[in-house]
């Protein structure tokens, strides 16, 4: 099991309706009765516990955990299932996660992708962040809405991707500057590992490489932050077309 005690993470995990609780309560304060108010709504179990119950489960709680099962991504998808329901022609946003693995830069890459609606990321199982509880909490509750799909060939879901009419675009400092790139239709944008970058492999796939034009003195962008821009820039291009 998995036990979430951010408030964001919890009130958003009951928003969502997808399974969960109960919600283990031990002496919660202003806003942890707001989320059991939440839950009672929702018709979501609620236990009254003991404070070293809570310490056990969840050592950084807040008088609050909720229980989630632990299979799979929060909000998990299949690709096929993903492209299946395209249908024809209209725009899609698909982010590509090469080996991400410190789950506070996946739960901040998650938070982005909500507020710029990302369709879709994509993950290795396995060798990603995994780490529920902390990928829940950077994100804001985010993880519980962003569609996930785990997959055990990444090369493979690009050339899915392709077949599906996206065009496929890898961040890295030496590419084009994002805004000279055609970011509109079905753009799936792939964002290396924290100092590795994009393998090999995935980079052969990918149609172009984009960058972020910086000016300051140190090496790159932390790559949730590159995310956030890139896909802010997506979605400006797409306005811009729109208008």
């Amino acid at each position: 099991m998995i036990y979430l005690s951010g408030f964001h993470a919890i009130e958003e995990r009951i928003k969502s309706g997808r399974s969960c609780g109960p919600l283990l309560v031990a002496k919660p304060g202003p806003r942890a009765k707001e989320l059991t108010i939440l839950a009672k709504e929702r018709k979501i179990q609620i236990d009254r516990v003991g404070t070293a119950d809570l310490d056990r489960l969840a050592p950084d709680h807040r008088g609050i955990v909720l229980e989630v099962d632990e299979a799979g991504p929060e909000a998990e998808v299949s690709l096929e299932e993903f492209l299946a329901g395209l249908g024809e022609g209209g725009d899609a946003l698909v982010v590509v996660l090469d080996e991400i693995t410190d789950p506070h830069n996946y739960g901040a890459i998650l938070r982005s992708c909500d507020q710029f609606r990302v369709d879709l990321v994509i993950t290795r199982h396995r060798r990603t962040a995994k780490h529920a509880d902390v990928v829940a909490k950077t994100s804001a509750g985010a993880s519980a809405w962003v569609p996930q799909a785990e997959t055990a060939n990444l090369r493979r879901a690009l050339e899915d991707l392709k077949e599906a009419g996206f065009w496929i675009y890898g961040a890295d400092m030496e590419g084009d500057p994002a805004y000279s790139r055609d970011l509109r239709g079905r753009t799936a944008i792939v964002l290396g590992g924290e100092g590795t970058g994009i393998s090999r492999l995935l980079r052969e796939c990918c149609d172009a490489m984009i960058s972020i034009p910086c000016l300051g003195r140190i090496d790159s962008l932390n790559v949730s932050v590159a995310g956030g821009v890139l896909f802010y820039e997506v979605m400006r291009q797409r306005k811009r077309g729109s208008a």
